[in-house]
């Protein structure tokens, strides 16, 4: 599909009032696990073409310009509070969280899978493990306060075990921005992929800082405290790789086509008829918004969309599903890995000075004011082992212990054994981008 040759609707003819805005929440002991995590990734997408918005609207002076982003946020704003509100009431924050955190999962798997360009799938593959560990955490605590376990809430397709301990995922944030890439220069492919995961764990972020306050046990609350700092780095890291050359109409155009694309993608691949109806809804509303930033495109800085975006095609649509395989290929090869400046490295070869010991020192000086550590020394004190869903051993043989939380695989060197990262193209190897000087 080219979204740039479809007729668009009128914009005003999107707009809803108050009853038709308020959907019919999902029942969530029924629903599809990834019904609900196409619903955390749209809102999160929303989000962040809303926010881009008002950050445009706040670096230009021309209001005629600032009138029409007005006019298209508006609707979006719309479509956003739309799909906030399929989340049920009686879902908790905890249980909404496991959603959260299983999208992060096979997002980034299904991402990296398909990333051509090998310093991007590094950024991703990298971040996975984070957010695998993230789901085994709260996993925990979910049983341990709720009574439930979360295999039935991701449907037995996402593992839950120990991925690189969160104790290791607290780095320097300098040591998370990565290099810009071009977009006129990348795939197609990738130019997407950097804007559909900046999109999905910013809104990962945004809900963790926000829900923080509002868990109500001090456990609970300091584990959010925790993984919300773990997402700022996680956000720097991805929006770092984003073309920060482009102009802002440009990006404007780019933001409106990977809606587009995420809301084509979400209509096929949905099996819940309703929320279908919904994906197939907005995208046309969205096609509409990107032929709007087409004419700014042309009105304000005389291009045209091919300009921007050669060949308007969309990719093989996004589909979420299992991807056991592939996160236990990354974990067992990559376990020991930490950001360094623009790359990526071994723990075992860093330097005893290197930023990352340096700070781990400073935040984590004993595992037992680590709240993440502390979920899951207090499931097994209560419960006589953590809380796993795995379909083999973890490919980690220092991780597989379920009476006791390794801290120090991912932060200690010579803890673990780690190989490298792989690229998906096999004739095409890593470029190093290391400044020592950062």
């Amino acid at each position: 599909m080219n979204p740039f040759k479809e007729k668009p609707m009128n914009l005003f003819s999107s707009f809803k009032n108050w009853k038709q805005l308020y959907p019919k929440p999902y029942n969530k002991n029924i629903v599809d696990p990834y019904t609900k995590a196409r619903i955390i990734l749209m809102n999160g997408t929303e989000f962040e073409a809303n926010w881009f918005s008002h950050n445009f609207a706040r670096h230009t002076t021309n209001n005629d310009l600032r009138r029409e982003l007005a006019l298209t946020r508006s609707i979006e704003k719309q479509q956003q509070i739309r799909l906030s509100l399929l989340k049920p009431a009686n879902e908790s924050i905890l249980e909404h969280t496991i959603s959260y955190e299983q999208l992060a999962v096979d997002l980034t798997a299904e991402l990296a899978k398909r990333e051509t360009d090998c310093y991007v799938k590094k950024a991703l593959d990298f971040a996975l493990l984070e957010d695998f560990d993230h789901l085994y955490r709260f996993s925990n605590l979910l049983e341990m306060e709720q009574g439930i376990k979360a295999e039935r809430l991701v449907g037995r397709y996402t593992e839950i075990m120990p991925g690189r301990p969160t104790i290791a995922h607290h780095r320097l944030n300098v040591d998370n921005v990565k290099i810009a890439m071009n977009s006129k220069k990348m795939d197609k492919q990738s130019v997407l992929n950097t804007m559909i995961i900046t999109a999905a764990e910013q809104q990962t972020m945004n809900y963790y800082m926000n829900v923080t306050n509002l868990v109500k046990s001090d456990l609970a609350r300091k584990l959010y405290m925790e993984i919300s700092q773990v997402e700022e780095e996680h956000v720097t890291q991805y929006e770092s790789l984003m073309d920060s050359g482009a102009t802002w109409l440009e990006m404007l155009l780019w933001h409106e086509y990977t809606e587009c694309y995420l809301y084509w993608s979400c209509y096929l691949t949905e099996t819940d008829p309703y929320v279908k109806d919904i994906w197939e809804e907005h995208l046309h509303m969205e096609i509409a918004h990107l032929h709007k930033a087409c004419e700014l495109l042309e009105k304000y800085e005389n291009k045209s969309w091919q300009d921007v975006i050669p060949d308007g095609e969309f990719p093989e649509p996004i589909s979420l599903h299992e991807n056991i395989e592939y996160v236990r290929n990354i974990l067992n090869n990559t376990v020991q890995f930490t950001g360094d400046c623009e790359e990526y490295i071994n723990i075992n070869q860093l330097p005893k000075d290197a930023n990352f010991f340096l700070y781990q020192n400073i935040i984590n000086p004993s595992p037992e004011i680590v709240p993440s550590h502390n979920v899951i020394d207090f499931h097994i004190r209560g419960y006589g082992r953590d809380y796993r869903f795995e379909v083999a051993p973890n490919p980690v043989e220092q991780l597989r212990d379920r009476k006791s939380d390794n801290t120090k695989v991912g932060r200690v060197p010579n803890e673990a054994y780690s190989s490298d990262f792989f690229c998906n193209s096999p004739n095409i190897k890593f470029k190093n981008f290391s400044n020592n000087d950062c």
